[in-house]
């Protein structure tokens, strides 16, 4: 069978999935709980086998089909752990514990990188969920020092943090849309160390983000590099998508979640109206399939025959699901059935693999880097954590 067709089988499974459970209105607490225990169980799987392999945390499954793994200093190296913290906080047993705490202390070198923007997802998730749920000062002490290393990112003169430290022949000062997930890390910094220099230079990025990082219809780019003596762009790209000026589905689904989040974190105003009009980018999106879960990029050739993005629809999932508690009325309301539809077609026979199989992943059919044939079609770490997230969310709110 033609590779991309087979995109479009699977989606149609997945769609008839869904379709039949809206058919027969099977309670959301139960996909919860069903998503909730497949994750659960996938996670101890994946646990116990990389129990003895010192310092890995998984990645994806390679080309060779087999699990690929890497150590703290892959930019994912906190989801897994992250994830684990999310299903004890679920379910807080101590084998669950135990696999938190152990991965965790994989990622603690990260506290002392600073040739990567990726400390805030690589810590907040990890060390910060992990504090969180047991108030551990020793992670605490982690996750400030590793705000000090991403402090050293900051440029005064462009506002902003540094994203890549490659292609400098083309990019001056790159900037890239995911950046604005670091920030939630700035934030907690402030508030811990009572140093509020980690807040502005939070509200300056995300400032410079909304200013520069948007088109007119409120998509927006992967990439914008500054100039580094005038702090303007210079230049505008989508790195990982389909064309500079398309719709990359992961960019979107960052640029949603940063700012519903940052609105949460500084009640500013105008972050609601951002992450608002974002959403109604995604959700209005005709090229947006029925059941919810994006292709790679909204703008992609070949649509509908190409690979979708489970990690984005697990990432805008869980951010809808905040910001329909930020927003009121209708709007709130549309914004929660959204995501209860992602959350329903990802928790389905198309997207959630069953027990013992995908390299022990909960889902299938993410996208990482298609344009440069990197991680198509495969598990990634980072949608089962967000898929977790979101589910957590949701039961959350149920039982509220």
């Amino acid at each position: 069978m033609n590779k991309f067709l087979s995109y479009s089988v699977f989606a149609f499974i997945a769609l008839l999935a869904s379709c039949d459970s809206s058919s027969r209105q099977e309670p959301l607490a139960d996909v919860i709980d069903r998503g909730l225990k497949a994750s659960t169980e996938q996670a101890l799987l994946m646990a116990e086998e990389l129990e003895t392999q010192e310092g890995r945390l998984p990645k994806t499954i390679g080309k060779d089909g087999q699990l690929e793994t890497s150590d703290y200093s892959w930019w994912c190296s906190g989801f897994f752990p992250g994830e684990l913290w999310y299903l004890y906080e679920n379910n807080p047993t101590p084998e669950l514990k135990k696999y938190a705490e152990m991965y965790t202390a994989r990622v603690e070198e990260v506290k002392h990188i600073t040739y990567s923007h990726d400390v805030g997802f690589m810590l907040n998730c990890s060390y910060g969920n992990g504090y969180r749920l047991t108030g551990n000062p020793e992670y605490k002490e982690v996750m400030l020092t590793g705000a000090r290393s991403l402090a050293i990112r900051f440029d005064e003169r462009v506002g902003a943090i540094r994203s890549w430290d490659f292609n400098r022949q083309i990019w001056q000062f790159p900037v890239i849309i995911d950046n604005m997930m670091n920030l939630e890390f700035f934030c907690w910094a402030s508030k811990e160390s009572e140093d509020d220099r980690f807040y502005k230079m939070a509200v300056s990025h995300a400032d410079k983000t909304m200013n520069n990082h948007f088109r007119d219809d409120y998509s927006c780019y992967h990439v914008v590099s500054y100039d580094t003596i005038t702090g303007v762009p210079h230049k505008k790209q989508t790195h990982q998508g389909a064309a500079d000026e398309s719709a990359w589905a992961r960019g979107q689904a960052w640029a949603l979640y940063g700012f519903t989040m940052m609105y949460r974190e500084t009640c500013k105003p105008e972050y609601l109206d951002q992450a608002k009009h974002v959403a109604a980018f995604i959700m209005n999106h005709p090229n947006m399939p029925a059941d919810k879960v994006p292709y790679w990029d909204f703008d992609a050739p070949g649509i509908p025959d190409v690979p979708r993005d489970a990690s984005a629809a697990a990432i805008m999932a869980s951010a809808l699901i905040e910001l329909s508690q930020l927003a009121e009325g209708e709007e709130a309301k549309s914004y929660l059935d959204f995501a209860e539809q992602q959350v329903r077609s990802l928790t389905s026979p198309g997207y959630l693999a069953a027990k013992g199989t995908n390299c022990h992943f909960a889902l299938m059919h993410s996208t990482g880097h298609f344009p440069g044939n990197s991680e198509v079609d495969v598990p990634l770490s980072y949608a089962d954590y967000y898929y977790v997230e979101a589910l957590i969310r949701l039961k959350q709110l149920i039982e509220k």
